[in-house]
């Protein structure tokens, strides 16, 4: 385990959790630009889960509660700083923020095709839910 400062993002880090996501996360999402990430951040302070070594940002996670159900998305982190606890130090803070706010259950999105990730879920104790389908539609802005 490396030192780690685990934090909630500022408004102002929106660019830098753009560059990070774009370098450590798989697919992309129709929020990911500065004023998605800003908006979240604003609505809800404590959503967007930080992991900093050296002030550099290696890790994420959005960590949102809506009052019914606990998610999880963007789990990332750095490729150079990968197998270090990184992930289980971000998930920890999101349970226990979950927990706090008497969430039940936290539900995570994970990319079909992200092998990787799906490996990591597992490993942290997350089980794939077959009876259900994501279903989206885009809204107009």
């Amino acid at each position: 385990m490396i030192d780690l400062q685990i934090r909630a993002a500022l408004p102002d880090e929106a660019e830098a959790v753009l560059a990070f996501w774009k370098e450590s996360a798989e697919g992309t999402s129709i929020s990911d630009d500065v004023h998605g990430v800003t908006r979240l951040v604003e609505r809800d302070p404590e959503a967007l889960i930080l992991a900093l070594a050296d002030g550099l940002i290696v890790g994420s996670v959005i960590a949102g509660w809506d009052g019914w159900r606990a998610s999880l998305y963007r789990l990332a982190v750095l490729p150079s700083h990968r197998r270090r606890g990184i992930s289980t130090a971000l998930l920890r803070a999101a349970e226990e923020r979950f927990a706090a706010l008497g969430g039940r259950r936290a539900d995570a999105m994970v990319l079909e095709a992200n092998e990787t990730g799906r490996r990591l879920w597992a490993a942290a104790g997350y089980e794939r839910e077959e009876r259900w389908r994501r279903w989206v539609k885009p809204l107009k802005a």
